[in-house]
């Protein structure tokens, strides 16, 4: 997989960069990869296929309800090795195993999506259109997500792992989302990660509240003892 220097996602992801909405902060970001493989993915690719087929291999007795059924497929064996991949790259401190990956992620449609960004970003969505002459957060994100990848010939995946296992989870975070939209023409993926934090849990502000700014003086500090 290679990561794809795109301008059209510039916009987006500035303002994504370091979101601040009251109490929490969104951070979030587009990011475009081709399937296009180099040493490291190829050797990855084949060792999370042996993975898979270990799996199915040991799961046979199972019948149709194994949770690994849909491995069985190689189509669909390629997909996931290219969402693994991609999360590989996206997260390259973890280490990522396909068949637990594959219990994650969920096929989904371009209405999915727009709930999302409905629910999850509604206060961005309001400072996007404060920021943007009343121009819509959802529109701009599919004109240039379709401007890359096509988004109607495309699959579209949500990957939504257990919370301690979230990669993009960290310290004070409320919400994470991960959606990738892979295109079997063009041969590219699309991703899309956005997450929630308090600022309330937060590094920065448990230093200021450690700091001077806005901390009470001690009342015994001017007395004479």
């Amino acid at each position: 997989m290679k990561f794809l220097e795109y301008t059209p996602f510039g916009c987006i992801n500035l303002f994504f960069d370091n979101l601040n909405i009251g109490h929490c902060i969104i951070r979030g970001s587009l990011e475009a990869f081709s399937c296009k493989q180099t040493g490291n993915d190829r050797r990855l690719s084949m060792s999370l296929e042996h993975e898979m087929l270990d799996c199915l291999s040991k799961s046979a007795d199972s019948g149709p309800s194994s949770p690994v059924e849909h491995l069985s497929s190689r189509s669909s064996r390629k997909i996931l090795v290219y969402l693994v991949l991609t999360l590989g790259h996206m997260y390259p401190d973890y280490d990522f195993s396909a068949v637990e990956a594959h219990l994650f992620f969920k096929e989904e449609d371009w209405e999915s999506f727009t709930q999302m960004v409905d629910t999850y970003l509604y206060e961005a969505s309001r400072q996007w259109a404060t920021t943007n002459d009343g121009s819509s957060l959802l529109d701009s994100m599919t004109r240039v997500i379709n401007e890359v990848i096509n988004i109607k010939e495309s699959d579209i995946y949500s990957y939504n792992p257990d919370p301690d296992g979230d990669p993009s989870g960290e310290k004070g975070a409320i919400w994470s989302i991960h959606f990738f939209f892979y295109n079997q023409k063009l041969k590219r993926v699309v991703s899309f990660r956005c997450c929630c934090t308090s600022k309330l849990s937060g590094d920065d502000f448990l230093a200021g509240a450690l700091s001077g700014g806005g901390e009470e003086e001690d009342p015994l500090n001017d007395m004479d003892i």
